[in-house]
């Protein structure tokens, strides 16, 4: 059923993105492409599909009918979410959900996909608008993490699943391999779970403080987005921090009992 969903989208991806035929190339962008399609480990039969993944939306209003990617960016999204859901699953058999959760949010964050698109010198060959590359887009960290996962979506429509599948384990696995199995501690990992499911950052409000100045004992308050708040206790206000931040992450389900923090 997943492989013939897949192919179907495939199928209706393919028809509307590649329509166009690009403006040919100067050499020197050719090479560049071509030392990048290496490193990507996908050279592309659709020119126009590649350069539509690697063409920010800035572009959009120089031209009449230009194409950028963030439609791609949409698709590579979820391409990257499964193949790395899958492949967490596969290695950590023992692994706890909430343990899982903190792994894949580390992973499909916008931070670490960006560090794969500096490792791919993808910013050399994106299709910025002059405004945008002058004011260092092409170091940006949110231009390069869309433009990744725009090409995960690029080829997902022209290779299929399985082929997208192999370049998001070749060009993640490095990441994987020192990503911990568990979060320094609670804040960061909260503040890793807001930031996987595209919320704010969480925010901190001291409640109260009571008891003698030599054993004082502090309330925290914890929000993240919408989401109900939590408190924690401590004997200063960090520590009060992390209490809450533990509150929340055990209310929310990512973490149990059980977690060795």
């Amino acid at each position: 059923m997943l492989a013939r969903a897949a192919s179907f989208l495939q199928d209706v991806w393919r028809a509307r993105v590649v329509s166009k035929t690009p403006a040919a190339k100067k050499p020197a962008e050719k090479l560049k492409t071509a030392a990048f399609e290496k490193a990507l480990g996908h050279k592309f039969k659709s020119r126009a599909l590649l350069r539509r993944a690697l063409t920010h939306a800035s572009v959009r209003s120089q031209r009449d009918g230009g194409d950028d990617n963030e439609r791609l960016e949409f698709l590579g999204d979820r391409v990257l979410a499964l193949a790395i859901a899958e492949l967490l699953v596969e290695l950590d058999p023992t692994a706890t959900e909430g343990e899982l959760a903190r792994r894949f949010n580390r992973l499909v964050r916008r931070e670490g996909c960006a560090r794969v698109a500096r490792d791919l010198g993808l910013g050399t060959v994106l299709i910025l608008s002059t405004s945008e590359a002058d004011s260092g887009g092409r170091e940006k960290d949110t231009i390069l993490a869309d433009a990744c996962e725009a090409l995960l979506g690029a080829i997902f429509i022209e290779a299929g699943f399985d082929v997208a599948r192999a370049a998001v384990r070749r060009l993640w696995m490095p990441l994987v391999d020192h990503s911990p199995r568990t979060a320094a501690d609670p804040k960061s990992a909260l503040q890793e779970w807001a930031q996987g499911q595209g919320l704010s950052l969480p925010e901190y409000t001291e409640v109260s403080r009571a008891g003698p100045d030599h054993a004082p004992r502090f309330t925290a308050q914890v929000r993240v987005g919408r989401h109900a708040p939590a408190q924690g206790e401590g004997a200063n206000k960090r520590a009060a921090e992390q209490a809450a931040a533990t509150a929340l992450l055990r209310a929310k389900g990512v973490w149990t009992d059980e977690t060795d923090e």
